[in-house]
């Protein structure tokens, strides 16, 4: 029960990445893609419709997990509290700026909140790649399960690390650069004219750096990390996942190059998932390697609560994934079609 847990996670982790991700990474290039105030409010009515409902699935995850795996919560939350402040302050004030740049007609006040936007875009996905650098590499769990972690220390992985070191940075450079592109290909597909150009060249020379980070990352992680391939090799079939990455990689750049946006915009979702799936499978059982000692780690055994809890929460996560799954798919459906002018008295 413990394993279908972690897999629920991951994947509502993923899903938040990958629907989250875009309109992140339309924050990241708002002002390079978005020249005129008219482009501006054409990328912000891209993501108007999605943006909000996207950021349940962060909500959901932390649910599920605070339910599923409540010692796991609890270190967590514990030991990375400033970050977690930090990235609580940067969602606020990311939904600010798309909320209130179109409540005063003043270039000084637009301009403000389209950089609070900008700003809070980047600094989220940040902190989206310094975690997933962290999960990687380990945190000084002690023998009770918890930990602290300053926001730096000396920039070396090592046995007390901070949250930030070169190889989380590596992690953050992968993340902002995969959502840069992920965003980018959004507005392409649906958005055109000067606008959809600008956003398909971003995305084509984005894809350069997100491919010289990830060959980097995927170097640097045995290394921080030793036996982080083991599975693949226990478990062949995971192998999988490493195709999945490996196509959406390519189908970025052949697609971006042949003008097909929709379809490029899907493999940059694909190489996301796979990615995101071949952590979690590498990962497996552990959930929070110990960089003191391996005996401390957090596991799915070890943080899971109660067999029977878990067995009743499929009573409510089944049907309440479904419904949210109908929901994407039905908002996606009648927001479909693209956006190439925004009415002076419409929303965003």
């Amino acid at each position: 029960m413990e394993t279908f847990w972690y897999i629920a996670l991951s994947f509502m982790f993923i899903m938040y990445v990958i629907l989250d991700g875009f309109d992140l990474g339309a924050g990241i290039v708002h002002f390079w893609v978005g020249r005129t105030e008219g482009d501006r409010r054409i990328i912000l009515n891209a993501i108007g419709p999605y943006w909000d409902g996207n950021e349940v699935w962060l909500i959901a995850a932390g649910g599920t997990l605070y339910f599923a795996f409540p010692k796991l919560y609890a270190a967590s939350f514990s030991g990375f509290y400033l970050p977690l402040i930090l990235v609580l302050w940067v969602l606020i004030l990311r939904a600010l700026g798309i909320e209130l740049r179109h409540h005063v007609q003043h270039l000084m006040w637009k301009a403000f909140w389209d950089r609070t936007f900008s700003v809070g875009s980047l600094l989220l996905t940040v902190f989206l790649g310094a975690a997933l650098g962290n999960i990687i590499r380990g945190v000084p769990l002690n023998q009770d399960g918890y930990f602290f972690v300053p926001l730096w220390t000396n920039f070396l992985p090592g046995p007390h690390p901070g949250v930030l070191d070169w190889f989380t940075l590596l992690f953050v450079a992968v993340a902002v650069s995969t959502l840069t592109v992920h965003g980018a290909h959004y507005l392409a597909f649906k958005t055109g004219g000067e606008l959809q150009q600008r956003a398909a060249r971003v995305a084509g020379r984005a894809w350069w750096g997100l491919t010289v980070c990830s060959v980097l990352a995927l170097v640097a992680t045995p290394a921080v990390r030793p036996g982080f391939w083991a599975r693949f090799g226990e478990h062949p079939w995971g192998g999988a996942f490493v195709l999945l990455s490996l196509a959406g990689w390519l189908g970025m750049y052949a697609f971006n190059r042949k003008g097909e946006h929709f379809r490029a915009f899907l493999a940059s979702a694909a190489f996301i998932a796979g990615m995101g799936a071949v952590t979690a499978f590498a990962h497996y059982p552990v959930t929070l390697y110990s960089s003191v000692n391996p005996a401390w780690n957090l596991t799915v055994h070890n943080t899971a609560a109660g067999a029977y809890g878990l067995k009743i929460g499929l009573l409510w996560w089944i049907p309440g994934i479904l419904l949210a799954c109908a929901y994407f798919a039905y908002l996606f459906y009648i927001f479909r079609g693209k956006i190439t002018s925004v009415p002076e008295d419409a929303g965003y």
